[in-house]
């Protein structure tokens, strides 16, 4: 026997009994064809139920576990034209625009955060505040970065997300920061955001954009 987990169960228990030696086993224990083939359906059915509970715990893993994600915020900064803010990763050599985002310092308030990033990531929190998501949204990261990782500590985020308009001019932001994390960026209209976003952000911006439809020129159902 191979111990190989049975692919068809009718070929497999055929092959097991006409194997000589297990022929000699029934024979010396006096166990006849049907005892063997009960025996056999139990075993089969058991390793079934054990690589289905192996799997489920493999992806419960990484779908959402609070453990695994990271408490972050995201930012959907808007002009006076009602263009949302998108910023190009500087560590990424493929185009992937992004709306301004990070964790969530210890005993910070994610509103507190989310101008924090906005100081190191643009060079200025010169924005009004609007509104805030009710709920937390999050994101995995694809498995094809995770596997690049060494060690990750963090499958994705788990987000609070704030509308904010920007209250200043466009010379006031400044992406050349002390670490910057943006090497070029531009104002969109907020229907071209999915466009320009990674395919693994992309259900988190429709509901940020679903969210804060009230609030946008243009959106108001």
């Amino acid at each position: 026997m191979s111990g190989r987990p049975p692919s068809d169960p009718e070929l497999d228990f055929h092959d097991l009994i006409a194997d000589p030696m297990i022929r000699m086993i029934m024979k010396a224990d006096g166990i006849d064809e049907r005892e063997l083939r009960e025996l056999f359906d139990r075993t089969a059915e058991d390793m079934k139920q054990r690589r289905e509970i192996t799997s489920v715990t493999k992806s419960s893993s990484l779908s959402g576990a609070p453990d695994t994600l990271r408490r972050g915020v995201g930012i959907m900064l808007i002009n006076s034209a009602g263009h949302a803010f998108v910023a190009q990763r500087s560590d990424m050599t493929d185009e992937a625009w992004q709306m301004p985002q990070g964790g969530i310092e210890p005993d910070e308030t994610p509103r507190a955060a989310a101008l924090r990033e906005l100081r190191e990531e643009l060079g200025t929190a010169n924005v009004e505040v609007v509104v805030g998501t009710e709920d937390w949204l999050s994101y995995e990261l694809p498995r094809e970065l995770l596997d690049r990782m060494p060690t990750p500590r963090w499958t994705g985020q788990t987000q609070q997300w704030f509308l904010m308009r920007f209250r200043g001019t466009d010379d006031e932001i400044n992406v050349a920061t002390e670490h910057p994390e943006f090497s070029t960026w531009k104002w969109v209209p907020p229907d071209q955001l999915l466009k320009l976003i990674v395919p693994f952000k992309r259900e988190l911006y429709r509901r940020v954009l679903l969210e804060f439809a009230p609030y946008l020129p243009g959106e108001k159902s």
